[in-house]
């Protein structure tokens, strides 16, 4: 079905365009994209059963490193290739690296970036400019409005040493080190069973070409809702023009119903004010408790009282591995960076934060479990991580020296 309009649309049939597609778009794009991932899922719960008496703890997930066919990797790898363009391009890197954000965004705005950086940025805005840091609320400014968060991540990337550092030399050796885990699985279980060995070896194949595919959902998803944003923003503009609103995207603060009622010339001003004190006091919010019971009890929080027996914070098994470094403390991605080896600390992750992935060293998240999207990607990169980690950033500070167990779900810290 399309998700666009005509550009003399009124605002009222944009509404009411909006309302029915929002109601459409989860049913027509989640039942033809998810089988394929669950398809993943299937055959790696065979390959588990197939390999149960070879496989040790955690060599499974080592097949899971550098998936193809996964549009998240896909685009932070993008990135890099972009940062590198900009790299070797003389005019393009003194830009970035004399320059702060905002002065990079205004001349990317007005089209005076050098050549080489203006064009890579136009093309992978065309691609990817849908995304956003907590993408999934209409109200977010996606990339294509704002870039500045990208802006800043190319800048922290030329400051690293791309010796150091190559994210795309990283991905390849994830592939191979997967290819290889694969042939030491199947070798030992044809031992035992040649019939099983070759089973194991088209499932664990499949495993590989399928369960890239988990984040192409939401991929899709998002570029149908920066659709309907887009559409929402075009009422917005209406709504100034009748002044029942202050600015554009003050209409983000308002329902349909009310969107509607201000169409019809009723002033929004003081419940757009309203909403965006309490909008921006929820902002303070560092603790969001995953689930509570009906008497105001968090389980996570009682269960965090008991602490590991040394002192380390629990979690949920994200990524096998072990790693030791300093911990950076993330509560918002934009403007953030991390230098080679740091550990992401961070509440939950979302495709926006995932070019931090690149230097990060390990992952502690206060959200999510084995198959949240920050653990997925961590795998992927073949960085330790733990998750579920309760009070993770407010019981960890940036600086300090911590040790992420990924098979174990432990996080010590250095006392």
């Amino acid at each position: 079905r399309a998700v666009t309009l005509p550009a003399n649309a009124t605002a009222s049939e944009r509404l009411d365009f909006i309302e029915q597609r929002l109601g459409e778009l989860f049913f027509l794009i989640v039942p033809r994209t998810l089988p394929y991932f669950v398809g993943g899922l299937w055959m790696l719960a065979a390959s588990r059963r197939l390999l149960h008496d070879v496989a040790q703890p955690g060599e499974l997930q080592e097949v899971l490193r550098s998936l193809p066919h996964n549009i998240t990797t896909e685009m932070d790898l993008k990135l890099w290739e972009l940062t590198e363009e900009i790299r070797d391009d003389d005019a393009s890197r003194a830009v970035f690296t004399d320059l702060a954000v905002p002065d990079l965004l205004q001349r990317y705005r007005e089209r005076a970036l050098p050549p080489t950086a203006q064009r890579g940025l136009q093309g992978f805005l065309r691609r990817y400019g849908h995304r956003a840091v907590a993408e999934i609320d209409l109200g977010m400014p996606r990339w294509s409005d704002d870039p500045s968060h990208l802006l800043g991540v190319i800048s922290n990337y030329l400051r690293l040493d791309p010796e150091d550092l190559d994210p795309v030399s990283q991905f390849r050796a994830g592939q191979a080190k997967a290819e290889s885990m694969i042939t030491s699985l199947t070798t030992r279980v044809a031992e035992r069973s040649r019939l099983r060995a070759r089973l194991a070896r088209w499932t664990l194949g499949r495993v590989r070409q399928l369960m890239g595919l988990r984040e192409s959902p939401k991929f899709l998803l998002i570029m149908a809702l920066a659709t309907m944003r887009a559409q929402l923003k075009e009422v917005g503009r209406e709504l100034t023009v009748k002044k029942v609103i202050d600015q554009v995207d003050d209409v983000f603060f308002l329902d349909l119903g009310d969107a509607r009622r201000a169409l019809a010339g009723e002033d929004a001003r003081a419940l757009v004010a309203e909403r965006r004190e309490a909008y921006e006091q929820e902002l303070k919010r560092r603790h969001i408790p995953r689930l509570l019971l009906s008497d105001g009890t968090e389980p996570e929080a009682v269960a965090a009282e008991a602490a590991h027996a040394d002192g380390a914070l629990t979690g949920s098994p994200a990524s096998t591995g072990t790693v030791t470094g300093r911990a950076r403390v993330v509560l918002d991605p934009v403007g953030a960076h991390l230098e080679p080896g740091e550990i992401l600390v961070a509440p939950s992750t979302d495709p926006g934060w995932t070019p931090l992935f690149l230097t990060a060293g390990g992952l502690v998240m206060e959200m999510g479990g084995t198959g949240s999207h920050g653990a997925v990607v961590a795998r992927e990169y073949g960085i330790p991580a733990v998750v579920g980690v309760p009070d993770a950033t407010h019981k960890i500070e940036t600086g300090q020296l911590i040790t992420v167990d990924g098979a174990a779900g432990l996080v010590s810290l250095a006392t």
